[in-house]
């Protein structure tokens, strides 16, 4: 019956990867994730699968689960008869679970198994909303009499029960019509709560078209009735189709043939299965006699040649399009491969949020990387190109000192910030001169709002407290200032806003200052006796300049076997060998040499815990093993130690540090929330091991890591 077979793939973002294809081609790189998927293949009998066609008429005519059709018999009811306009509530496997659309009954029969009663009473209803809808079974709760009464406001009352036109995604624009209980009526709004079933809460919602809200109508006997019920003309829906209106007399190529624009002839419209628009099969070229048999049909746009499709096992086929890529060159025109400058984030910051004000656990101050993009990655700094990193209705988390701007004025543990803005930087320009007025809007706001003061967007503010003003993480970058780092960008601390105002800058235009003071306990990295910590480089850094130096060489070398005078005159870089004041000659130091590749002596950095982190990891006994690991990089220095930890304690799951921790009794720690969605997907087993947990587990949280963490990493549960 059933031959299960593994069969192992590789996806890269919903791409499965073949042999013959190249990284280039994928767009992959370093860090990135690539997801092994090993899935059972089941081959069945032909016999017992069941064609889309089927299911698709199945779903089509959504037959009554539990209703047998041949014990129906036609009978009478006390409330309704057959041509009666009624309102038909849909049901979840319909698609708009909650939502009445006005029905006209066309049957009414009772089931030989069931108890004769007005309950069990089976309704045959056609909705008149859309055409392409077969006849729906609905019991007798399902319909009620069509609504036709428009409620006046003066009406309407607080806990009353209404028809209501509602839009769950949008509320200002027009949705389906469903039953509201009035919750509070004012002259600027009308709240009420959407019920879609008697079994569901109700949901909060605004109403926007109060002067549509319509009585919900109760069934009378048919002996009470005086006269017929009335028909009303059709309630107001959204549009299907935003191109024509649903204007059945216009043409349009996006709700009728997409190829002649027009409706009729609905029985002769093919729909694509990839783009979802229908073809007449006369107006396909080649045209079509009748509507294929086929599961799946696809239009001459939509559908792919089949020697041009790659199978599991065969190599690319060469193409015009794959010729032009640059894997299928010997070289590349840009220099990106060889390049750190113009590199991009490798990874993100997890463990505080985005808007995290103060310092960031792990990052010391002093400490210096090569590129600014590594800044990013710690969290210190997030933007790869703008100085001021913030919200306009928050504030400013960091900021970048570079020296781009001409009114910088830095003296160390205080220095005047210039603004951003003002700079013409059409023509793809990254820099430029002042060439009008700034604002205090956007990141300038931002950074203003971090002054404990009133905001004041003429004349500026100045804080009687500057202390007490929000703190901003400020990066300096290696330039003209002695207290700028003589190569990269290094974490100087937390500074405070003490004043911001405008002035005439020395471009003659008005930009806007910000004074900012040093605030942090950590002594800075230009005093004497402060941590001193090496220039930290990307990975492979090293590797792509010592390519990128043989490189050079190399082409040295085939442009002096050339003998060609423009490339040995044009020739630049450093001079291999340098004289000294004796004469000698001596060799350059190599870049490995240059960028501090020789061993250095060790830092004295060691980290210490204080008495309270140290007796919450004695406390947690079940994770011992795990400490005694941790601990051990102690010696290493403090970035050592939490790189240690986030290793260690690590979700599976969601692959960062874990939150709401939980210690399986195999061990291994896991977030919470990670595992009650494992829980709810009827998967009870711990998502390391497989370690069977059974269904009863109770998920009690580790306090005592938690607290650790919390200590460590202080911030880390609000970034999730």
């Amino acid at each position: 019956m059933e031959n299960i077979s593994l069969d192992q793939k590789l996806y890269y973002q919903g791409k499965e990867l073949v042999d013959g294809h190249q990284i280039i081609e994928y767009n992959i790189r370093r860090n990135d994730i690539i997801q092994l998927m090993i899935k059972p293949k089941i081959e069945e009998e032909s016999s017992v699968l069941e064609s889309s066609c089927d299911k698709r008429k199945k779903q089509a005519n959504i037959e009554h689960e539990n209703v047998d059709k041949e014990n129906l018999i036609p009978t009478e009811c006390k409330y309704y008869k057959i041509g009666d306009p009624v309102d038909y509530r849909m049901k979840a496997e319909q698609g708009w679970e909650g939502a009445w659309f006005e029905s006209t009954i066309l049957g009414i029969y009772k089931d030989s198994e069931l108890e004769d009663n007005e309950d069990n009473r089976i309704f045959i209803c056609k909705v008149h909303r859309y055409d392409y809808m077969v006849p729906f079974e609905a019991k007798f709760h399902d319909i009620r009499p069509r609504s036709h009464h428009f409620y006046e406001f003066s009406e309407l009352q607080e806990g009353s029960k209404v028809l209501a036109n509602v839009n769950m995604d949008d509320p200002k624009k027009r949705g389906l019509w469903y039953d509201v209980v009035l919750k509070k009526i004012s002259k600027k709004e009308v709240q009420g709560e959407v019920f879609l079933s008697s079994d569901l809460p109700g949901i909060e919602c605004t109403l926007y078209f109060v002067n549509e809200l319509m009585r919900i109508e109760e069934p009378i006997l048919l002996t009470k009735r005086e006269n017929e019920l009335p028909t009303p003309p059709f309630r107001k829906y959204p549009v299907d189709c935003t191109s024509c209106n649903d204007n059945k007399r216009r043409d349009c190529r996006q709700c009728g043939c997409h190829t002649c624009g027009k409706k009729d002839r609905p029985e002769l419209l093919l729909l694509c299965d990839e783009c979802n628009m229908g073809f007449h099969i006369n107006c396909l070229d080649p045209p079509l006699e009748k509507i294929p048999d086929d599961d799946e049909w696809f239009c001459p746009g939509c559908k792919n040649d089949k020697g041009d499709i790659i199978k599991a096992g065969e190599t690319l086929k060469n193409n015009s399009k794959r010729a032009k890529m640059p894997s299928a060159k010997q070289t590349s025109g840009r220099d990106w491969d060889n390049g750190m400058a113009c590199m991009g984030r490798t990874k993100e910051c997890t463990i505080v949020p985005k808007n995290h004000f103060g310092p960031v656990p792990g990052v010391d101050v002093g400490t210096l990387w090569k590129f600014r993009a590594q800044a990013s990655e710690a969290g210190i700094h997030r933007p790869l190109v703008a100085g001021i990193h913030g919200r306009s209705d928050e504030g400013a988390y960091s900021i970048v000192v570079s020296g781009g701007y001409e009114d910088d004025v830095d003296n160390g543990d205080e220095f005047e910030y210039t603004g951003a803005g003002g700079r013409d930087l059409s023509g793809n320009k990254r820099v430029n001169g002042q060439t009008c007025n700034q604002e205090l809007t956007n990141t300038n706001k931002a950074l203003a709002l971090n002054c404990k003061a009133k905001f004041n967007n003429v004349t500026g503010a100045e804080s009687e407290n500057w202390r007490e003003g929000k703190p901003v993480r400020v990066v300096r970058k290696a330039g003209k200032s002695k207290y700028a780092p003589d190569d990269g960008y290094r974490y100087d601390g937390i500074y405070k806003i003490v004043k911001y105002y405008p002035e005439k800058g020395k471009s003659g235009f008005i930009v806007w200052k910000y004074l900012l003071r040093r605030d942090d306990p950590t002594p800075a990295p230009w005093t004497k006796g402060a941590p001193v910590f090496d220039i930290i480089y990307p990975p492979e850094y090293f590797e792509v300049e010592a390519a990128k130096k043989k490189k050079r060489e190399a082409k040295a070398i085939e442009n002096k076997k050339g003998k060609s005078p423009k490339a040995e005159k044009g020739k630049k870089g450093k001079k291999e060998e340098t004289t000294t004041q004796n004469g000698q000659k001596r060799r350059q130091p190599s870049l490995f040499e240059l960028q501090g590749i020789t061993k250095k002596p060790k830092l004295e950095n060691k980290f210490t815990l204080n008495s309270e982190c140290d007796e919450w990891i004695k406390t947690d006994v079940v994770n011992e093993q795990h400490w005694k690991d941790c601990i051990k990089e102690l010696d290493e220095g403090k970035k050592a130690f939490l790189d240690k930890i986030t290793e260690t304690f690590m979700c599976i799951c969601c692959q960062e540090l874990v939150n709401a921790p939980i210690t399986l009794p195999c061990k291994h720690n896991v977030c919470k929330d990670c595992l009650r969605r494992s829980f709810n997907a009827e998967i009870y087993s711990c998502p390391n091991c497989r370690n069977e947990l059974g269904k009863n587990y109770q998920m009690e949280m580790n306090c005592a890591l938690y607290n650790v963490l919390k200590f460590l990493f202080p911030g880390y549960e609000k970034g999730r």
